[in-house]
C-alpha cells in the first residue's frame, strides 16, 4: 500500500499564514489545509496510506521545513505533495504551477500526472509550465523538495493575490474539485 504525505504549506495562524489576499484577508495556510485534508480523504478512499504534515489551523512545529521532511522520511513515504497558493505583486498574475527539484527526477512523472488531471478538470485555469527540459514542471531547489527522500512536488494551486483566483481558492466546491484532481494525479502515478 502506497504511503502518501500531503503537506499543507505554512504553519497557519499567527505563526505563518503564508500569502494573504490584500482585499479579503484570505490566508494561504487555511486554503492549503482545507484542500490537503480533502486530498488525504480521496487518497485514503483509493486505498493509500496518508499522513498530513499539519492537521490544525495553526501548528507551530510545522513552521520548521525540516519537521515536514522528517514526517515523510521517518515514515518511509513513497511520495510527498506540498500544497500552496501562489502570490505576486502584480494582481493580474494567474494560473497553476507545479515544481520539482532540478534535473530529471522521480518526481517529474508525478508532476505530469497531477498537471494533466488539473488541466482536464479546470480547462479555464492557465497552466504555467516550463517545457525547457521536456516536461511540464518548473524546477527549484525548495527545501521540502530537496530534503524529502521520496519523490516530492510542490503545487501552486492558483494565485491568492489575483481577485478572481482568490474567489476560487475560497470556494469549497472549487477546493473539492482541485483536491479530487490532485488525488487522481497521484493515483495515476501510482498505477503506472
Amino acid at each position: 500500500m502506497a504511503k502518501s504525505v500531503i503537506d499543507p504549506g505554512h504553519a497557519g495562524g499567527r505563526t505563518d499564514p503564508g500569502a494573504c489576499n490584500p482585499i479579503t484577508g484570505l490566508q494561504e495556510a487555511d486554503v492549503n489545509l482545507a484542500v490537503s485534508k480533502l486530498v488525504a480523504h480521496y487518497l485514503d478512499t483509493a486505498g493509500c496510506l496518508v499522513r498530513l504534515t499539519r492537521t490544525e489551523k495553526e501548528q507551530q512545529e510545522t513552521d520548521s521545513l525540516q519537521y515536514r521532511c522528517d514526517v515523510a522520511n521517518y515514515w518511509g513515504a513513497d511520495l510527498f505533495v506540498s500544497l500552496h497558493c501562489n502570490s505576486a505583486t502584480n494582481p493580474a498574475a494567474k494560473g497553476f504551477e507545479i515544481y520539482t527539484t532540478k534535473g530529471n527526477t522521480g518526481a517529474d512523472r508525478i508532476a505530469t500526472c497531477i498537471t494533466n488531471q488539473v488541466a482536464a478538470t479546470f480547462p479555464e485555469l492557465q497552466i504555467r509550465v516550463d517545457w525547457s527540459d521536456g516536461d511540464v514542471d518548473k524546477e527549484e531547489n525548495f527545501y521540502v523538495l530537496r530534503y524529502t527522500n521520496a519523490p516530492a512536488v510542490l503545487v501552486e494551486m492558483a494565485f491568492i493575490s489575483n481577485p478572481e483566483e482568490a474567489a476560487l481558492l475560497a470556494d469549497p466546491t472549487w477546493q473539492d474539485e482541485m483536491a479530487r484532481a490532485i488525488a487522481r494525479g497521484v493515483t495515476d502515478w501510482l498505477s503506472k
